[in-house]
Protein backbone atom coordinates (compact mmCIF):
# COMPACT_ATOMS: atom_id res chain seq x y z
CA UNK A 1 0.00 0.00 0.00
CA UNK A 2 0.88 3.46 -0.44
CA UNK A 3 2.06 5.93 2.83
CA UNK A 4 1.87 9.18 1.02
CA UNK A 5 0.92 11.53 3.10
CA UNK A 6 -2.90 13.16 2.38
CA UNK A 7 -3.47 16.31 2.67
CA UNK A 8 -6.66 17.04 5.43
CA UNK A 9 -8.67 20.16 5.87
CA UNK A 10 -10.89 21.21 8.79
CA UNK A 11 -13.77 23.10 8.30
CA UNK A 12 -16.89 23.49 10.39
CA UNK A 13 -20.48 23.47 8.70
CA UNK A 14 -23.62 24.81 10.26
CA UNK A 15 -26.25 21.73 10.35
CA UNK A 16 -29.66 23.16 11.61
CA UNK A 17 -27.81 25.39 14.26
CA UNK A 18 -25.29 23.21 15.50
CA UNK A 19 -21.96 24.33 14.48
CA UNK A 20 -20.29 20.71 13.16
CA UNK A 21 -16.44 20.96 13.22
CA UNK A 22 -15.26 17.67 10.35
CA UNK A 23 -11.96 17.14 8.73
CA UNK A 24 -11.73 15.66 5.04
CA UNK A 25 -9.10 14.40 3.11
CA UNK A 26 -7.88 15.76 -0.11
CA UNK A 27 -7.30 12.81 -2.38
CA UNK A 28 -5.72 12.78 -5.30
CA UNK A 29 -9.01 11.27 -7.42
CA UNK A 30 -11.65 13.84 -7.65
CA UNK A 31 -13.80 10.45 -7.76
CA UNK A 32 -11.94 9.11 -5.13
CA UNK A 33 -14.02 6.90 -2.72
CA UNK A 34 -15.76 8.61 0.05
CA UNK A 35 -15.33 6.95 3.72
CA UNK A 36 -17.61 8.72 6.67
CA UNK A 37 -16.19 7.87 9.50
CA UNK A 38 -18.06 7.68 12.67
CA UNK A 39 -16.31 8.29 15.93
CA UNK A 40 -16.93 6.62 19.54
CA UNK A 41 -17.18 7.73 23.34
CA UNK A 42 -15.79 9.18 24.92
CA UNK A 43 -13.59 10.28 21.71
CA UNK A 44 -14.19 12.76 18.42
CA UNK A 45 -12.91 12.93 14.69
CA UNK A 46 -9.27 13.03 16.35
CA UNK A 47 -9.14 9.74 17.11
CA UNK A 48 -8.81 9.04 13.00
CA UNK A 49 -5.97 11.14 12.49
CA UNK A 50 -3.54 8.73 12.14
CA UNK A 51 -5.33 7.01 9.18
CA UNK A 52 -6.29 10.00 7.60
CA UNK A 53 -2.51 10.52 7.19
CA UNK A 54 -1.86 7.02 5.87
CA UNK A 55 -5.10 7.11 3.42
CA UNK A 56 -6.51 10.11 2.96
CA UNK A 57 -4.11 10.13 -0.44
CA UNK A 58 -6.33 7.58 -2.06
CA UNK A 59 -9.67 8.05 -0.41
CA UNK A 60 -12.26 10.95 0.48
CA UNK A 61 -12.01 10.81 4.21
CA UNK A 62 -15.04 12.76 6.40
CA UNK A 63 -15.14 12.64 9.91
CA UNK A 64 -17.46 15.37 11.77
CA UNK A 65 -17.49 15.33 15.70
CA UNK A 66 -21.29 14.83 16.95
CA UNK A 67 -22.67 17.25 19.30
CA UNK A 68 -21.52 17.66 22.78
CA UNK A 69 -18.07 16.28 21.30
CA UNK A 70 -14.31 17.10 19.91
CA UNK A 71 -14.89 20.52 18.49
CA UNK A 72 -18.40 21.19 17.62
CA UNK A 73 -20.53 23.56 19.39
CA UNK A 74 -24.10 22.50 19.82
CA UNK A 75 -27.04 25.16 21.26
CA UNK A 76 -27.36 25.02 24.76
CA UNK A 77 -30.55 22.94 24.30
CA UNK A 78 -30.03 20.79 22.29
CA UNK A 79 -31.79 17.42 23.08
CA UNK A 80 -29.19 14.61 23.76
CA UNK A 81 -29.86 11.45 22.63
CA UNK A 82 -28.98 8.85 19.57
CA UNK A 83 -31.60 9.57 17.53
CA UNK A 84 -30.84 13.37 17.71
CA UNK A 85 -26.84 12.57 17.04
CA UNK A 86 -28.53 10.68 13.39
CA UNK A 87 -30.62 13.51 12.86
CA UNK A 88 -27.26 16.12 13.20
CA UNK A 89 -25.61 13.42 11.21
CA UNK A 90 -28.03 13.18 8.33
CA UNK A 91 -28.21 16.95 8.09
CA UNK A 92 -24.27 16.67 7.80
CA UNK A 93 -24.27 14.16 4.81
CA UNK A 94 -27.32 16.29 3.62
CA UNK A 95 -25.23 19.45 3.14
CA UNK A 96 -22.27 17.46 2.66
CA UNK A 97 -24.01 16.63 -0.99
CA UNK A 98 -22.82 13.25 0.09
CA UNK A 99 -24.91 10.59 -2.68
CA UNK A 100 -22.12 7.30 -2.01
CA UNK A 101 -20.34 6.17 0.62
CA UNK A 102 -19.22 3.93 2.73
CA UNK A 103 -19.58 4.00 6.92
CA UNK A 104 -17.24 3.51 8.96
CA UNK A 105 -18.97 2.52 12.62
CA UNK A 106 -17.06 2.42 15.77
CA UNK A 107 -18.50 1.96 19.39
CA UNK A 108 -20.78 5.43 19.47
CA UNK A 109 -20.76 5.44 15.72
CA UNK A 110 -22.47 1.65 15.61
CA UNK A 111 -25.81 3.15 17.16
CA UNK A 112 -25.54 6.60 14.46
CA UNK A 113 -24.23 4.81 11.75
CA UNK A 114 -26.94 2.69 11.43
CA UNK A 115 -29.46 5.19 12.40
CA UNK A 116 -28.02 6.44 9.11
CA UNK A 117 -28.10 3.47 7.22
CA UNK A 118 -31.77 3.23 7.66
CA UNK A 119 -33.01 6.27 6.48
CA UNK A 120 -30.20 6.21 3.59
CA UNK A 121 -29.89 2.56 2.77
CA UNK A 122 -29.06 3.04 -1.13
CA UNK A 123 -26.34 5.62 -0.58
CA UNK A 124 -24.20 2.88 1.50
CA UNK A 125 -21.37 1.20 -0.34
CA UNK A 126 -20.37 -0.80 2.58
CA UNK A 127 -19.63 -0.77 5.97
CA UNK A 128 -16.30 -1.05 7.97
CA UNK A 129 -16.90 -2.40 11.60
CA UNK A 130 -14.69 -1.82 14.28
CA UNK A 131 -15.76 -2.55 18.00
CA UNK A 132 -19.16 -1.56 16.86
CA UNK A 133 -21.55 -3.28 18.35
CA UNK A 134 -25.09 -4.75 17.15
CA UNK A 135 -25.92 -7.61 19.11
CA UNK A 136 -26.84 -8.78 22.53
CA UNK A 137 -23.52 -11.36 22.71
CA UNK A 138 -21.28 -8.33 22.24
CA UNK A 139 -22.37 -6.75 25.62
CA UNK A 140 -20.13 -7.92 28.26
CA UNK A 141 -21.56 -7.77 31.83
CA UNK A 142 -20.83 -4.20 32.42
CA UNK A 143 -22.00 -2.97 29.11
CA UNK A 144 -25.52 -4.66 30.23
CA UNK A 145 -25.50 -3.07 33.64
CA UNK A 146 -24.51 0.32 32.05
CA UNK A 147 -26.86 0.39 29.28
CA UNK A 148 -29.94 -0.45 31.91
CA UNK A 149 -29.29 2.62 34.03
CA UNK A 150 -32.08 5.34 35.09
CA UNK A 151 -32.45 8.21 35.93
CA UNK A 152 -33.81 6.74 39.10
CA UNK A 153 -30.94 3.81 39.51
CA UNK A 154 -29.44 4.24 43.02
CA UNK A 155 -25.70 5.70 42.23
CA UNK A 156 -26.02 5.83 38.11
CA UNK A 157 -24.87 9.23 38.01
CA UNK A 158 -21.56 8.64 40.18
CA UNK A 159 -21.39 5.36 38.31
CA UNK A 160 -21.54 7.67 34.87
CA UNK A 161 -19.55 10.16 35.95
CA UNK A 162 -16.57 7.82 37.31
CA UNK A 163 -16.34 6.83 33.48
CA UNK A 164 -15.87 10.88 32.51
CA UNK A 165 -12.64 11.18 34.42
CA UNK A 166 -9.16 11.27 33.45
CA UNK A 167 -9.11 7.42 34.90
CA UNK A 168 -11.76 6.24 33.65
CA UNK A 169 -10.95 7.79 29.49
CA UNK A 170 -7.63 6.20 30.13
CA UNK A 171 -8.51 3.00 31.12
CA UNK A 172 -10.92 2.89 27.83
CA UNK A 173 -7.96 3.21 25.73
CA UNK A 174 -5.59 0.82 27.68
CA UNK A 175 -8.29 -1.99 28.94
CA UNK A 176 -7.30 -5.10 26.78
CA UNK A 177 -4.21 -3.76 24.97
CA UNK A 178 -1.10 -6.35 25.11
CA UNK A 179 1.24 -2.98 25.26
CA UNK A 180 -0.09 -0.33 26.69
CA UNK A 181 3.27 1.69 26.06
CA UNK A 182 2.08 1.66 22.39
CA UNK A 183 -0.98 3.93 23.07
CA UNK A 184 -0.25 7.73 22.71
CA UNK A 185 -1.25 9.05 25.90
CA UNK A 186 -2.71 12.51 24.22
CA UNK A 187 -5.43 10.24 22.48
CA UNK A 188 -7.04 9.80 26.58
CA UNK A 189 -5.66 13.26 27.60
CA UNK A 190 -7.55 15.19 24.69
CA UNK A 191 -10.88 13.26 25.13
CA UNK A 192 -10.24 14.16 28.84
CA UNK A 193 -9.97 17.96 27.67
CA UNK A 194 -13.30 18.00 25.86
CA UNK A 195 -15.16 16.13 28.22
CA UNK A 196 -14.25 18.79 30.76
CA UNK A 197 -15.25 21.39 28.88
CA UNK A 198 -19.10 23.11 29.96
CA UNK A 199 -21.71 21.16 29.44
CA UNK A 200 -20.17 18.34 27.91
CA UNK A 201 -20.89 16.12 30.98
CA UNK A 202 -24.22 16.65 31.51
CA UNK A 203 -24.72 16.01 27.72
CA UNK A 204 -22.67 12.43 28.30
CA UNK A 205 -25.17 11.53 31.16
CA UNK A 206 -27.74 12.14 28.60
CA UNK A 207 -26.38 10.03 25.94
CA UNK A 208 -25.35 7.52 28.92
CA UNK A 209 -29.44 6.87 29.53
CA UNK A 210 -30.85 6.77 26.09
CA UNK A 211 -28.03 3.95 25.74
CA UNK A 212 -31.08 1.72 25.92
CA UNK A 213 -32.47 2.77 22.93
CA UNK A 214 -29.56 1.31 20.40
CA UNK A 215 -29.94 -1.75 22.23
CA UNK A 216 -33.94 -1.93 21.49
CA UNK A 217 -33.01 -1.37 18.30
CA UNK A 218 -30.50 -4.21 17.57
CA UNK A 219 -33.49 -6.50 15.97
CA UNK A 220 -34.31 -3.39 13.23
CA UNK A 221 -30.51 -3.11 12.27
CA UNK A 222 -29.66 -6.61 11.99
CA UNK A 223 -32.85 -7.09 9.71
CA UNK A 224 -31.55 -3.69 8.04
CA UNK A 225 -28.18 -5.99 7.66
CA UNK A 226 -29.97 -8.94 6.09
CA UNK A 227 -31.81 -7.27 3.42
CA UNK A 228 -29.32 -5.28 2.38
CA UNK A 229 -25.87 -7.29 2.75
CA UNK A 230 -23.90 -4.42 1.77
CA UNK A 231 -19.97 -5.19 1.47
CA UNK A 232 -18.93 -5.51 4.96
CA UNK A 233 -15.34 -5.19 6.69
CA UNK A 234 -14.85 -6.24 10.81
CA UNK A 235 -11.48 -5.55 12.60
CA UNK A 236 -11.79 -6.07 16.40
CA UNK A 237 -10.05 -5.60 19.12
CA UNK A 238 -10.95 -9.11 20.95
CA UNK A 239 -10.06 -7.99 24.66
CA UNK A 240 -12.83 -4.81 24.26
CA UNK A 241 -14.07 -4.67 28.22
CA UNK A 242 -17.30 -3.29 26.52
CA UNK A 243 -17.68 -5.14 23.29
CA UNK A 244 -16.24 -8.76 23.49
CA UNK A 245 -15.18 -10.66 21.09
CA UNK A 246 -18.54 -12.73 20.08
CA UNK A 247 -20.02 -9.57 18.63
CA UNK A 248 -17.98 -9.11 16.18
CA UNK A 249 -18.65 -12.91 15.06
CA UNK A 250 -22.60 -12.56 15.08
CA UNK A 251 -22.23 -10.20 11.77
CA UNK A 252 -21.75 -13.39 10.31
CA UNK A 253 -25.28 -14.79 10.57
CA UNK A 254 -26.54 -11.42 8.92
CA UNK A 255 -23.78 -10.78 6.47
CA UNK A 256 -22.09 -14.37 6.02
CA UNK A 257 -19.76 -12.66 3.36
CA UNK A 258 -18.56 -10.41 6.25
CA UNK A 259 -14.96 -10.48 6.15
CA UNK A 260 -13.58 -10.64 10.05
CA UNK A 261 -10.07 -9.69 11.18
CA UNK A 262 -9.65 -10.15 14.85
CA UNK A 263 -6.62 -8.31 17.06
CA UNK A 264 -4.84 -9.15 20.51
CA UNK A 265 -5.86 -5.44 21.83
CA UNK A 266 -8.23 -3.61 23.38
CA UNK A 267 -11.73 -1.15 22.24
CA UNK A 268 -9.77 1.45 20.16
CA UNK A 269 -7.90 -1.10 17.91
CA UNK A 270 -6.84 1.29 15.68
CA UNK A 271 -4.31 2.97 18.46
CA UNK A 272 -1.94 0.30 18.78
CA UNK A 273 -2.41 -1.22 15.21
CA UNK A 274 -3.25 1.24 12.49
CA UNK A 275 -0.65 -0.83 10.77
CA UNK A 276 -2.74 -4.12 10.02
CA UNK A 277 -5.90 -2.00 9.98
CA UNK A 278 -5.23 0.39 7.15
CA UNK A 279 -4.00 -2.24 4.46
CA UNK A 280 -7.55 -4.07 5.44
CA UNK A 281 -9.37 -0.75 4.87
CA UNK A 282 -7.48 0.53 1.60
CA UNK A 283 -8.51 -3.21 -0.14
CA UNK A 284 -11.60 -2.94 1.11
CA UNK A 285 -12.44 0.11 -0.07
CA UNK A 286 -10.62 -0.71 -3.03
CA UNK A 287 -12.55 -3.61 -4.10
CA UNK A 288 -16.11 -1.31 -3.62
Amino acid sequence: MSFDLGRTVHRRIDVDGVDVFYRESLPERADAPVLLLLHGFPSASHQFRRLFDVLGSRFRLIAPDYPGFGHTSAPADYPYSFDRLADTVDGFVERMGLDRFALYLFDFGAPVGFRLAQRRPGQITGLIVQNGNAYEEGLSDGARAFAALTPETPGAEKTIRDLLTLEGTRAQYEGGTAAPELIAPESWTLDQHFLDLPGRKEAQLALAYDYKSNVAAYPDWQAWLRTHRPPTLITWGSNDLFFPEPGAHAYLRDVPDAELHVFDTGHFALEDHLHAIAPLIEEFLDRG
